[in-house]
């Protein structure tokens, strides 16, 4: 049998290939053991224990599942959030991390459509657009991709979050790709709208300084209440768990809740601009 011997400090892909078939044979699994107990192929498991695939997100809760480790601080999970971090502004792996557990989301986005409901088209000439101008690699860019899709998949768990975006108007009439792309991306906004367990309003230019944020701003309600938001600046993210700071933010979305158009409005300001009679 050909076996492939990986160097784990080659790179974060190569430890967690190293570290998973470490795991698998001290277990005394084969391959095709740990494909069923995780629901892949042994293909696939062959693959990432040898570094020509990229680990997911799926695969590493699978992974962490299957060896009874989903419950500790050395999870494949972890291990593959730090993989990811290359392409990712501090901070933010660790909030995907809670997002993909929270009871409530709350979203306010300027300029762009947040990632929560962006097209998979969208994403792409977002992430190309950072590579052209030389902020991440081709590779890097594939991965915010991935990240993005990730992301969504987490929403539609059951029982599924609570999701409320506020999107400035900016982000609605700023052209992104061509007009087709465009149009679907805005299309999916408004599927989004029809969801149960979400809501969408639109903050108008109109809004002027009733508008109480003026950056990007994530809130999280976890399923035992407690709070934390998260906030970019150019170059880091900031996870904030305190409550002394997350519950003005809270106050100050409710506020902007109040003031914005309700989603019915919000909707029909959407389709004209799809229209293109604004």
């Amino acid at each position: 049998m050909n076996r492939k011997e990986l160097d784990p400090d080659s790179s974060p892909q190569a430890a967690f290939g190293a570290r998973l078939r470490s795991m698998r044979e001290a277990r005394g699994w084969k391959q095709e053991d740990l494909a069923e107990k995780t629901g892949y192929s042994s293909t696939h498991i062959s693959a990432v224990e040898t570094g020509r695939k990229m680990p997911t997100l799926r695969f590493s809760r699978s992974a962490d599942i299957a060896f009874g480790i989903a419950d500790t601080t050395d999870t494949f999970e972890r291990q593959y959030r730090e993989i990811r971090h290359g392409s990712l502004l501090e901070g933010f792996p660790q909030y995907v991390d809670y997002e993909s557990r929270a009871a409530e989301i709350r979203v306010f986005e300027i300029g762009i459509i947040p990632g929560l409901l962006q097209t998979p088209e969208y994403a792409t000439v977002l992430a190309e657009s950072a590579v052209k101008r030389g902020a991440i690699t081709t590779d890097q860019a594939q991965e915010r991709v991935a990240i993005i899709a990730e992301r969504q998949a987490a929403l539609v768990r059951t029982p599924p979050p609570l999701v409320s975006v506020v999107l400035d108007e900016s982000c609605i009439c700023r052209p992104i790709g061509d007009p087709g792309l465009m149009d679907a991306q805005l299309n999916r906004i408004i599927e989004f709208a029809e969801q149960p367990n979400t809501m969408l309003q639109v903050a108008p230019f109109t809004m002027g300084t009733h508008r109480t944020f003026n950056l990007p701003l994530y809130i999280l309600t976890m399923a035992d209440r407690s709070l934390m938001s998260y906030a970019e600046s150019a170059q880091r993210g900031h996870l904030e768990r305190d409550n002394r700071f997350v519950l003005p933010m809270l106050t100050a979305y409710h506020q902007l809740q109040a003031a914005a158009p309700s989603q019915a409005e919000s909707v029909s300001l959407i389709n004209q601009y799809r229209k293109g009679t604004l």
